[in-house]
């Protein structure tokens, strides 16, 4: 440890011998970490400054001061790059140039040393009045410390501060609360962020500190079981951070977890974010907990006097009586508790009987309730008994409420214990930005989404218990649908479905992507297409969950996860699929008869020599504009690169196109068709005419489309630290007997079907339809191609084109 004589022998901390490189050492020694390298960093800061302190006073002549530590280097809690908050209090007999000069002779030297520091000079009086003023301010100095000077200056003022905090607790909490609130919106809920704020995000250092100001009024306290300790690793967290990045950095951005992780000893990023959520669960729901008892106190102190004007002692207690809810379960003040008479350790549902009648309620469940089950409730026999089973789906029924009840008995482990496949989903990350949850946390949100769609199936128990299970296998290696296919069926035979529902809820788990992928990417009008879905999914109750349960999942994916077009293609399928299953054959493909419309723009095209189009707006009920486009040109080489590329330069997204050679009556040549799905990415929509200016031009070479797109590239902003996958091309077998089918995954970017378009061009090969989808920033791009003449192409063929589009996009 360094000595003091180390620190001292340059107190302005610039020198080799002195705290700056004291300060250093310390830091690299990496035996110390976390608690103790904090407090031995603030030990350290406090020595120097003492030093300063007593040097500086003795030089100016300055008494009655006092040098104090607050906020979190008043806890002794100093990260390697936090900063100092000093406050220099002093009793005012002092003149001002001396006491100017005194603080002159402490600020400096820390600034010299590159420190950030936040101070102030201030009278108790002063400093009293500020805090009375400012809440921050005040919530600073609950936890200031002595460092250097007049210990009796500090213990009147803290005193007077802490009285100041308690008597005015029924002002002061409510204003804290509503800052903890404004906080959580601009900075979001920790638990489910990729790049989580670790100090003001909601869950985060700074509700733990609040919670610490809550206990000080003695208003209320926060459930102690396990904050600390979640509070010590969030501070870990950002210590290794700062170290990390050498900046005083709160935000755990995605190129430094892997670092960060290593620092602390963890396995990797992943693990690392699960154990950042598990300490900002704990703490939301202790601030969850707090806050409820902070306003039921309030309101009980101002309920009280009027109650017993009004009513008397008679009437008060009557305000007090508890509403039966469920057996063994009642309410009182504003909570779902326990019945007196309830027997945990006799009877094992009323965990679940508990939860379900709080979320039907829309009540919060009593702390003391569930920590009174975790410890006396027995275990349930397995299978379940029917009443157990029917709890559990009241509750993932009761919608939006049951979020909050859920998260309250998890975090007593009481769902863990129920359902023991669950742990391997708590907090588990999810990296696709798409996702807006944790797996957990979109299990349970897929829940509350279903629970609206339960009068579109007649069964709903079977669709509310697929969305909890949906993704259960994500804690597993290997494809999740697979995994979770085994594990749900593990589960639902454990909460109790018979074989017959247990193996519906394997093939919902198995299946629940098959329609939204199987629509965005895949030729509808094939019957193939059709076949394979009906053939997969088997009956047509299973296709009429498996329907709901696509849209309450895509729904708590994200907004970028389900729009009115995708519910449409999704509808779509499901009308094809069944009718097939309801004993209809698979409809034959249409007749390649043009419309009255392509007609005359074949007629057109075919008369000038040049591409004509239209174009057909619509609002959609999702805001966005929705744009049929149909192009016709007389059959020429580059075509599909040049008009997807066009498209591109518009900033005009491509959702789905189809092809088609239209030969015209009276062998007047043949044309191609292009009908196009597209939506603006912003802005306006472009006009019909400079679409086809501009494919005139690049068609015959005057506009160069891959230059422009590649400048439009190469100024998109790329996101920090986020390096994707390479592309993967692949030939989907046995899909359609009508087309060989190439799916192509990739990073979104600017004129990626362009792209592809040029390959298939350069190959030879002739495009039937293509289909895109994309969620986030990665495309599936599906498309299908023939021969020349109009034939699947053979094995070899086919994985020489799929290569071709992948050399292109590396």
């Amino acid at each position: 440890m360094t000595s003091v004589e180390e620190t001292t022998q340059d107190p302005t901390g610039s020198g080799p011998g002195g705290y700056a490189a004291a300060r250093l050492r310390l830091l690299q020694e990496e035996a110390r970490s976390g608690p103790s390298r904090r407090s031995g960093l603030s030990a350290l800061t406090d020595r120097w400054l003492d030093e300063l302190f007593a040097t500086a006073a003795q030089e100016t002549g300055v008494r009655g001061a006092a040098l104090v530590a607050v906020g979190g280097y008043g806890r002794g809690e100093l990260s390697p790059r936090s900063d100092l908050d000093l406050l220099l209090l002093h009793d005012g007999k002092a003149r001002p140039q001396a006491l100017g000069a005194l603080a002159d002779r402490l600020w400096y030297p820390v600034w010299d040393t590159g420190v950030a520091l936040d101070h102030s000079v201030r009278t108790p009086g002063e400093a009293r009045k500020v805090a009375s003023e400012d809440l921050k301010a005040h919530l600073g100095l609950l936890d200031a410390r002595l460092v250097a000077g007049d210990a009796g200056l500090l213990a009147g003022l803290r005193t007077s501060v802490l009285a100041d905090w308690r008597n005015q607790a029924p002002r002061r909490l409510p204003q804290l609360h509503a800052l903890c609130r404004e906080r959580a919106e601009r900075a979001g809920e920790l638990r489910f962020l990729l790049e989580p704020d670790l100090k003001e995000a909601r869950g985060g250092i700074r509700d733990a500190t609040a919670l610490r100001a809550v206990a000080a009024s003695w208003l209320a306290d926060a459930p102690r079981e396990g904050l600390d300790g979640a509070r010590r690793r969030l501070l870990d967290a950002r210590d290794a951070l700062h170290l990390v990045t050498g900046r005083a950095t709160d935000r755990l951005s995605l190129q430094e977890q892997p670092q960060v992780a290593a620092r602390l000893g963890l396995l990797d990023a992943d693990a690392l974010l699960r154990e950042v959520y598990e300490a900002a669960r704990v703490v939301a729901y202790a601030a969850d907990v707090t806050w409820r008892e902070v306003g039921r106190v309030l309101r009980a102190r101002s309920a009280r006097p009027r109650l017993r004007g009004l009513l008397g002692t008679r009437g008060a207690a009557a305000a007090a009586e508890r509403a039966p809810l469920a057996e063994g379960v009642v309410e009182a003040e504003g909570e779902a508790v326990l019945a007196l008479a309830a027997r945990p350790e006799r009877d094992p549902v009323l965990p679940l009987r508990l939860g379900a009648a709080a979320a039907q309620a829309g009540l919060p469940v009593s702390l003391h309730a569930v920590r009174r089950l975790a410890a006396q409730a027995r275990p349930l026999p397995v299978p379940w008994p029917a009443e157990a089973r029917e709890q559990l789906l009241t509750l993932l029924g009761a919608g939006e409420p049951m979020v909050a009840v859920w998260e309250a008995l998890e975090a007593e482990g009481l769902i863990s214990r129920l359902l023991p496949d669950w742990e391997r989903v708590r907090c588990r990350p999810q990296h696709n930005p798409v996702h807006t949850w944790t797996v957990d946390r979109h299990l349970i949100e897929t829940a509350v989404r279903a629970s609206a769609l339960t009068r579109r199936v007649g069964r709903p128990d079977l669709l509310l218990m697929a969305a909890l299970l949906h993704d259960i296998g994500k804690g597993w290696p290997g494809d999740h649908s697979v995994v979770g296919e085994t594990i749900a069926r593990d589960m639902a035979a454990r909460v109790g479905f018979d074989a017959e529902d247990t193996a519906v809820l394997g093939t919902l788990v198995r299946h629940h992507l098959l329609l939204v992928d199987t629509a965005t990417r895949r030729d509808l009008d094939d019957p193939a297409t059709v076949t394979s879905v009906a053939r997969a999914v088997g009956s047509t109750g299973t296709l009429e969950i498996l329907h709901a349960l696509t849209e309450a999942d895509a729904l708590a994916t994200g907004p970028a996860a389900w729009s009115t077009w995708r519910g449409s293609l999704v509808a779509d399928l499901v009308r094809r699929v069944a009718a097939v299953l309801s004993g209809a054959p698979p409809a034959d493909p249409e007749p390649d008869l043009p419309t009255a419309e392509q007609e005359r723009l074949a007629l057109e095209a075919l008369r000038t020599g040049e591409p004509v189009l239209t174009l057909h707006a619509r609002q959609e009920e999702d805001d966005a504009v929705g744009v049929e486009l149909v192009v016709a040109v007389p059959d020429r080489p580059g075509v599909l690169p040049a008009v997807s590329g066009v498209l591109a330069l518009h900033r005009l997204t491509v959702r789905a196109a189809d092809l088609r050679f239209l030969e015209l009556p009276d062998h007047l040549g043949e044309v191609l068709v292009l009908r196009w799905r597209v939506a603006a990415e912003y802005g306006a929509l472009p006009q019909a005419a400079r679409l086809r200016t501009d494919l005139v031009r690049a068609l015959d070479g005057s506009l160069d489309v891959p230059a422009k797109l590649a400048a439009r590239e190469a100024a998109y902003p790329r996101r920090r630290g986020v390096v994707p996958p390479p592309p993967r091309v692949t030939v989907v077998p046995d899909v359609s007997p009508l087309a060989t089918v190439l799916e192509v995954r990739a990073p979104d970017a600017v004129g990626l079907l362009h792209r592809i378009g040029r390959a298939l061009e350069s190959a030879g090969v002739r495009v039937r339809s293509a289909h895109v989808s994309t969620l986030g920033a990665n495309a599936v791009d599906t498309v299908y191609v023939c021969d020349p003449d109009g034939k699947p192409l053979p094995p070899a063929a086919a994985a020489a084109v799929a290569t071709r589009i992948q050399s292109a996009l590396e």
